[in-house]
């Protein structure tokens, strides 16, 4: 798994297969430092959105925290997109909420949110963001990838 060996973190695990197979490549990599990770949550019930279902996060914590390789700091989310950014604090702060929880559960400190993008990053960061994603502001709209017709 290329991923382990070459960064330093991985923002979006979302199930233990995935855990374990990032433990493993970086023992592999005899790399020194842990593999920084996020638990991805899927905070709204969108089919195209992944993440682990809010159920089953403890059990993914506690997991991850068995695993010599990897230092579990946060927890991630995409919310649904929605125009009006305060349409969507209500995701942030449900993510910020599950971290608390988990973070009483696991008796360790978990810094990282990684939540909001270029639209809605001013309410994130409200809510207790300390990442965000906002490739948009900074670079402009991506042009969408052009298909070949046949």
């Amino acid at each position: 798994m290329k991923a382990a060996r070459i960064f330093h973190s991985v923002d979006s695990v979302d199930d233990f297969a995935l855990v374990k197979r990032l433990d493993r490549a970086r023992a592999d990599a005899a790399e020194p430092q842990k593999l920084r990770v996020l638990i991805e949550v899927r905070i709204a019930p969108e089919e195209t959105k992944s993440g682990i279902e809010r159920e089953g996060l403890t059990a993914l914590a506690d997991q991850v925290s068995t695993l010599n390789q990897l230092d579990l700091q946060g927890l991630m989310c995409i919310p649904p997109f929605l125009e009006d950014a305060e349409k969507v604090r209500p995701y942030f702060g449900d993510l910020r909420v599950l971290r608390d929880d988990l973070e009483r559960k696991l008796g360790k400190k978990l810094p990282a949110l990684s939540m909001g993008m270029s639209h809605d990053f001013e309410v994130a960061i409200e809510e207790g963001a300390t990442e965000v994603r906002i490739g948009t502001a900074m670079f402009g709209t991506r042009a969408s990838p052009r298909h070949p017709t046949g």
